[in-house]
């Protein structure tokens, strides 16, 4: 199966493992992909990612993290940049999510890293996704 935006289905299987209370959920590997979950594993939005050999496939498997109450740490996924409409942001105009209560995802020339680390790196990129 061909995937032509596979970030936003990595988003979309996180998604739908939260809604339905799932403990992990399993996506193909790709280094984009696990420089994306390295960023929400660090801003403790999941568990763990790790990543699996099963023969010549190579996936991840995403640990899902729920508070005390059993709902989920992650409120909302939203992929911005899209295949068909690429959304970038200057250094001055990275944009905050609720007011820095979330991240925004950002690919830059100095890999992908968070809004906040790319303003203290004063370097600007297209916007992949918000997460809050």
């Amino acid at each position: 199966m061909i995937l032509t935006d596979p970030i936003a289905d990595m988003l979309t299987r996180i998604r739908n493992g939260l809604t339905a209370k799932h403990k992990e959920v399993v996506v193909p590997a790709s280094n984009e992909k696990m420089a994306i979950l390295t960023i929400l594993l660090n801003e403790g939005y999941i568990k763990e990612a790790k990543l699996v050999e099963d023969g010549t496939k190579k996936n991840i498997v995403v640990v899902l993290k729920y508070d005390d109450n059993g709902e989920s740490v992650i409120q909302g996924l939203r992929r911005i940049s899209k295949p068909g409409l690429r959304v970038y942001a200057e250094k001055d105009k990275l944009p905050k999510v609720i007011n820095g209560l979330g991240i925004a995802i950002i690919s830059t020339n100095k890999g992908i890293l968070t809004d906040k680390q790319a303003r203290s790196l004063n370097v600007g990129g297209e916007v992949l996704a918000f997460v809050w």
